[in-house]
């Protein structure tokens, strides 16, 4: 089984699916994982302290797996930033050959990182946006939909009009994120002009995401309409899961006078890391997308992506095909 687009060409990957960077979850085990099954597994640059810590991650990730994979660099804006040059040292001279770019300012990044013939996928949320990065050199756009997790941006369009939109103006592959998690939207990203998906929400529940079962079952429990939208009021919008931690941040921030550093206690990366790694629902933020809907088990990543495949594969040449040829015989 096997869908052959611009992504798996340019990638060298049997399947066009990817993981998304995730804090905290892109580490060794879920991104071999992700490139055994066929796919582009990812790490997450700044999950690791430091960028020699990043260094032993991607020689662990190279023991788990020989297949293709990637590291994310998200890009934010911060009083005091990571050593972002140094970590993108880090990237290049590890030899890894797909860079994930997210964030702020990306260019010096990318610029760098393609002066060493490495391929970049660059994550945005807006078709401007893709348009930029285009220019700027990129290889690919990962379009993000505002049903996704994490930072959807403040335009607030669905990947149905968000996807097709962005294929019109950009010419390199783009990637389908936010929303998709089972075959039907694999077919229906392929449909809508994208070359590949990208996941995260879908690959926390899975048997190797190295996060809290807890958390993994939560994710399974919960329904489309189990998230958060938090930080709207200062421009900087994340859609988590909801637990009573999100459910606070909602409504200190629908005050008249509240500010980011009544909220900033419940926010910290620190405590979600707590959630994801003790399984205390309510120690933290918990990054999660609408895609929690159609999540209905823990699979292995394996089995997972083989039957995401085969579901797109049938909906594609079974379904689809058939109401075309329906449609010609009424016509006859």
């Amino acid at each position: 089984m096997a869908l052959e687009t611009r992504i798996t060409r340019m990638l060298g990957i049997e399947h066009p699916i990817i993981q998304g960077g995730m804090m905290w979850v892109g580490r060794a085990e879920l991104a071999a994982a992700v490139s055994n099954a066929g796919g582009l597994g990812i790490l997450t640059a700044l999950t690791q302290p430091t960028p020699d810590d990043l260094r032993r991650e991607i020689d662990r990730c190279r023991e788990m797996t020989d297949k293709p994979f990637g590291v994310n660099l998200t890009i934010l804006p911060s009083v005091n930033p990571p050593p972002y040059a140094d970590y993108r040292k880090a990237i290049i001279d590890s030899g890894v050959k797909i860079v994930e770019t997210a964030g702020y300012k990306p260019q010096e990044h990318v610029e760098d990182f393609k002066a060493h013939g490495i391929k970049v996928l660059h994550k945005c949320t807006a078709v401007r946006h893709a348009v930029s990065a285009e220019r700027m050199g990129v290889d690919a756009i990962s379009i993000d939909g505002f049903e996704c997790a994490g930072h959807p941006g403040e335009d607030d369009v669905p990947g149905l009009v968000l996807i097709p939109a962005a294929v019109d103006k950009v010419s390199i592959p783009v990637i389908a994120s936010g929303g998709i998690g089972d075959g039907r939207g694999l077919a229906a990203a392929l449909a809508l002009g994208a070359d590949g998906v990208n996941m995260g929400t879908r690959f926390c529940a899975t048997v190797e995401a190295p996060i809290h079962d807890r958390v993994k079952q939560f994710l399974v429990g919960n329904d489309e309409r189990s998230t958060n939208l938090i930080f709207r009021r200062f421009k900087n919008t994340g859609r988590v899961a909801r637990n009573s931690v999100s459910d606070q941040v909602v409504e200190i921030s629908t005050r008249p006078d509240a500010e980011f550093k009544d909220i900033q206690p419940l926010v910290s990366g620190a405590k979600g890391r707590v959630a994801l790694e003790t399984g205390d629902l309510d120690a933290g933020l918990i990054w999660a997308g609408q895609i929690q809907g159609l999540i209905h088990d823990v699979p292995t990543c394996r089995d997972l992506l083989a039957r995401m495949v085969a579901d797109a594969e049938e909906i594609i040449a079974g379904r689809l095909a058939g109401l075309i040829a329906g449609k010609t015989r009424r016509v006859a």
